[in-house]
């Protein structure tokens, strides 16, 4: 019992202290030994007035095992049933105690950990920001399958419950109390474990006090069961929408919602056995081990610092200079000013530097607006930002981050004019996204201090931002730019220095190809149609105008006076559509008065008439698979060149910056973890068959080659 501490007081009480192996508590092998345990202590008991879970831990309880549940074979699923059952039925076992059970709630308790306090009778939580309830399984593939969706659904009704479990939603104790999903708070730790005695000394003579509501005679579940008239708008329009939202790729959410539907109209015991089967199904599935991979283990890996230089001490910025507040530089401001970052906003005049600090106002108005912040605390951001036209207005910054056009040498002269008013340790980030650092850095008098921070747009939104280490970059340089980065609470990727980095270089892919689909006569609304069926945000058309084609237009010149003048191997396609849009027809993007789409006033938007006559040859019909397979295959096989060429450093920083800064679809688990799950021979296959029919740059790169041969996988 040395995991689970059980101790018994006067009042014949008996508290069971979580205190497992490693740093959190988990539903593990251990866990089910320790369980299984204190569950024959307490049947051994011949006087006992209640039992209080406890925890040793900062956590309460941390839920299932990842570990276990990502190694989920499909031929092994009965045996994975069968152990989910079991942990179900130590749960059922507390449910069905004869005196009340206590969860004392004094840190997360998530998933497996809140499965844990529903199946108590009263549930006290420790009223503090750092405490979480929730049940997150559906953001890593999986649904909340030891009882959580069933016994949810039952305590909160089928309307309510669904968008805790489907969303994901965590939720700090008060607000937990108000939904109904614990019954008590206390102030502090100290007063966690007494309260919870408190309850079950005060309902000794109460029967229904150790009676879950479910189980009670009478119950009825809250809203009513999905067929009742009330339940009608639910039962309809939730799937509708659910796949308009998932677009039948996520199936941990489809079947989530059948459960949470089965359960309002089954017995207790019936739908959690449904809930068991449903769910071995979707842990033996590949969404499950991609989002697995991607959003906990190499998501974890990333955060805790794994692409940081561990020579290097831990310094904070105190104080930024951004120059250009345009779009990228004002969200750079707002980010770093939240993270309490004394900011210099500077611009060629006065008057663009103070619009670019209104911007900040904006955004901290609608949290004021929502509830989200008081003004004087929006007023204490804003007094950080000083907007500025004078370069002597930077002396002192730790760092300075241009973010002014995709101009080389505009970029060296302002890093000659305003490098001499950095801090004597401060370090300078371009935040280009496809200029080479390596070329940036040779306006730099200290190019080892000089490193790519690359943002996304819109800043205040994107959580990612790509590091770029040129070939003189520092170690130095780089853990102050990753510092930085977790300072103002994005997640980091880093990479080696290339034409587009990797970001841009594999997202300019997809575009690409919806301009070759759009070239070749296939009509637009189904090339954006197409990209959206395989999970991406939006349409290729409608992403470049939003990106905005004059941008592309910039970009090409930028890369033929490099001497780039075939970036992806595909002809003259990018050159034709350019001047077929912009310098025929003055169509540069939806900011530019249209592109690809006519934008009208009431926020609606059409395919631009012109764009029929230019290409769309009704005659021309290509399977749906095909382009598919081409909208994903072109950006997959980019991403397996730049980590067969290091521009990727790593496959983590490939999968997370492939979602979270392209857009790939999240039940890929990223542009790598895809070839993964698909199968490197099968891939392969697909590649020659995509290269025969449409051309070389659907030619499979030698690296899955190799890692086929040795039997690896890209981890």
């Amino acid at each position: 019992m040395s995991v689970f501490k059980y101790e018994k007081d006067a009042d014949n009480i008996v508290t069971i202290t979580m205190d497992m192996t490693g740093p959190v508590n988990a539903m593990n092998a251990e866990y089910h030994e320790a369980m299984s345990e204190t569950i024959a202590k307490v049947e051994a008991e011949t006087e006992l007035s209640g039992v209080v879970f406890a925890s040793a831990k900062k956590v309460f309880f941390a839920g299932g095992d990842l570990n276990d549940l990502v190694a989920v074979e499909a031929d092994k699923t009965e045996e994975f049933f069968h152990g989910v059952e079991s942990m179900k039925a130590g749960l059922r076992f507390w449910e069905k105690l004869p005196v009340p059970v206590v969860a004392a709630i004094n840190g997360a308790a998530l998933g497996g950990g809140y499965e844990l306090c529903l199946a108590c009778n009263y549930r006290v939580a420790l009223n503090h920001k750092s405490v979480q309830i929730g049940l997150p399984e559906c953001s890593l593939g999986l649904f909340p399958g030891g009882g959580g969706v069933v016994r949810l659904t039952k305590l909160l009704g089928v309307e309510k419950a669904l968008p805790y479990i489907l969303e994901s939603k965590r939720v700090t104790p008060d607000k937990a109390l108000a939904e109904g999903m614990i019954h008590a708070t206390v102030d502090t730790p100290e007063e966690l474990i007494p309260a919870a005695k408190a309850f079950i000394l005060a309902n000794k003579d109460n029967p229904d006090a150790a009676v879950q509501p479910w189980d009670q005679k009478g119950f009825r579940i809250p809203g009513g069961p999905i067929n009742s008239p009330r339940n009608g708008q639910v039962a309809v329009m939730g799937p509708t929408m659910l796949h308009q939202k998932s677009r039948g790729l996520m199936p941990q959410l489809t079947a989530a919602m059948d459960v949470a539907f089965q359960a309002s109209v089954l017995d207790l015991d019936t739908a959690l056995r449904i809930e068991g089967r449903e769910f071995t199904k979707i842990a033996a599935g590949p969404v499950a081990k991609n989002m697995i991979t991607a959003f906990f283990f190499q998501l974890n890996k990333i955060n805790g610092g794994a692409s940081r230089p561990k020579n290097v001490p831990h310094s904070p910025t105190r104080k930024v200079g951004i120059l250009g507040a345009g779009m990228m530089g004002q969200g750079i401001a707002y980010v770093s000013a939240m993270s309490g970052i004394e900011v210099v906003l500077k611009d060629m005049s006065l008057e663009a530097a103070e619009k670019g600090k209104a911007y900040s106002q904006k955004l901290l108005d609608k949290r004021i607006a929502r509830g989200q912040m008081d003004e004087a605390k929006a007023a204490g951001i804003l007094s950080l930002i000083t907007p500025t036209d004078n370069n002597e207005d930077l002396a002192g910054c730790d760092l300075i981050i241009e973010a002014v056009f995709e101009n080389i040498e505009l970029k060296h002269k302002i890093v000659k004019e305003t490098e001499q008013y950095l801090s004597d340790d401060g370090f300078w980030g371009s935040n280009t996204s496809t200029l080479p650092i390596t070329q940036l850095a040779e306006g730099s008098s200290k190019p080892e201090n000089f490193v790519g921070i690359h943002f996304f747009s819109p800043v205040d939104k994107m959580p990612l931002v790509e590091i770029i280490v040129g070939d003189k970059t520092s170690d130095e340089a780089l853990a102050k730019a990753f510092d930085f980065t977790l300072q103002i609470r994005k997640t980091p990727i880093v990479v080696n220095d290339s034409l587009g980095f990797f970001t841009s270089r594999t997202f300019g892919t997809y575009l690409d190809e919806g301009a070759q689909l759009l070239t070749e006569g296939l009509h637009p609304i189904k090339i954006d149609r197409m990209g959206q069926a395989i999970g991406m945000p939006v349409g290729p058309l409608q992403i470049q105008d939003e990106t905005s084609l004059e941008l592309t237009r910039k970009a090409q010149e930028t890369w033929e006076a490099m001497g780039v003048k075939d970036k992806w191997g595909n002809g003259d396609v990018v050159r034709r559509v350019i001047k077929d849009m912009i310098t025929d027809n003055g169509r540069g993007g939806r900011y530019h008065g249209g592109g690809y789409y006519e934008y009208h006033i009431d926020g609606t938007k059409n395919i631009w008439p012109g764009l029929y006559d230019l290409y769309y040859d009704e005659s021309v019909s290509l399977p749906e698979a095909d382009i598919k397979d081409r909208l994903m295959f072109r950006q997959v096989i980019e991403a397996l060149k730049c980590l067969e060429t290091n521009v990727l450093r790593t496959v983590a920083d490939g999968n997370i910056g492939s979602i979270m800064g392209i857009g790939a679809p999240p039940h890929t688990g990223g542009f790598l973890q895809f070839v993964n799950t698909y199968g490197l021979e099968r891939f392969m296959a697909r590649c020659d068959e995509l290269a025969a029919g449409y051309g070389e740059r659907f030619t499979c790169p030698n690296i899955v080659k190799e890692y086929a041969a040795a039997g690896k996988r890209f981890v």
